[in-house]
């Protein structure tokens, strides 16, 4: 992968970051924002890690997770360069309407918005953590154990670790030479798939208990009061929305979650040539071919409408 020099330039000269990513934010989003902090602090840079949403109880096994602060003041004290990573708006960082005299934006997403006074955007690439590894190798700067971790973490989180259709050769060989660093696939899996409590797996039982199937889409709810009576909270929904494609017949699956009276966050998945950021971009929403999402203010029934109107749509137009 081609780092662009003035990327590289750019960092080498700035002495103070700050380093955000995406509100509910996912492993690719804090294994390589952890890691580029880690490898920018290695060479004498001033980098605080900021997120609105505090990082999810399955991702506490990364190393400096609690380096993570929501404190916005404090972030903005000393004038920084913003870096934004894993995602390329202000809005989806929660840092709509403040000014930097600087902004640097990493990703990865297909749907692309036109911020940034330098932008690396790369739409091919499997994740982020792909790019700041790469990143990382281009400053010069050697790959620690807990650098290796965070970024395996980051590439095995957004390829469905190495099932989904984005990895790739070069994905496999960024991969080996994290483990040669020091990362733990065996451990980094027992984290990520098989340490869920009773909470969530009682509110996974109930989220696939309303699972309906229509023309190979397959969509599921997780509402209030199911968060409630599970005792479970939103981020224990992650990876919900991928289950339901693994029934031979689907070709799209779809997760609500209700973010409160009337207003649900939808994560569609999909397997194959559907391209479901086609899909929610409808919605004024983004993301990834085989992964995306969108916000709406409707009704449970009216917004599942609204998606079936929108993939009916999205279909007759790839076939005329």
């Amino acid at each position: 992968m081609r780092v662009p020099g003035r990327l590289v330039s750019a960092l080498r000269k700035e002495e103070r970051y700050l380093i955000a990513t995406h509100i509910s934010p996912d492993g690719d989003a804090l294994g390589s924002s952890l890691a580029l902090a880690e490898a920018l602090s290695s060479i004498g840079k001033k980098v605080v890690l900021y997120d609105r949403d505090p990082v999810p109880r399955n991702y506490q096994f990364l190393p400096g997770w609690k380096k993570f602060s929501a404190d916005l003041k404090k972030a903005l004290r000393d004038d920084p360069v913003l870096v934004i990573l894993d995602c390329n708006g202000p809005e989806r960082a929660a840092l709509e309407g403040i000014s930097f005299r600087k902004t640097i934006v990493i990703d990865h997403h297909e749907t692309e918005r036109n911020f940034g006074d330098l932008r690396w955007v790369e739409k091919e690439a499997a994740a982020t953590g792909i790019m700041i590894h790469a990143l990382i190798k281009s400053l010069g700067i050697g790959i620690t154990p807990s650098m290796a971790g965070s970024l395996y973490t980051a590439i095995a989180v957004d390829t469905g670790t190495f099932r989904f259709s984005n990895t790739s050769a070069p994905v496999l060989r960024a991969a080996a030479e994290l483990v040669t660093a020091g990362a733990e696939p065996n451990a980094i899996a027992e984290y990520l798939y098989e340490t869920w409590d009773s909470r969530r797996f009682r509110l996974f039982v109930m989220a696939m208990n309303t699972m309906e199937r229509i023309d190979g889409v397959a969509i599921i709810h997780v509402t209030s009061d199911m968060f409630s009576e599970s005792g479970a909270s939103a981020e224990d929904t992650e990876n919900f929305a991928n289950l339901p494609r693994r029934i031979d017949d689907v070709r799209i699956a779809a997760m609500f979650r209700q973010t409160g009276p009337g207003e649900w966050k939808a994560s569609l998945r999909s397997k194959g040539t559907v391209n479901v950021a086609r899909i929610a971009e409808q919605f004024g929403g983004g993301g990834h071919k085989n992964a995306a999402g969108f916000r709406i203010k409707a009704d449970l029934a009216t917004a599942k409408r609204l998606l079936r109107d929108a993939v009916r749509k999205t279909r007759r137009s790839d076939k005329g």
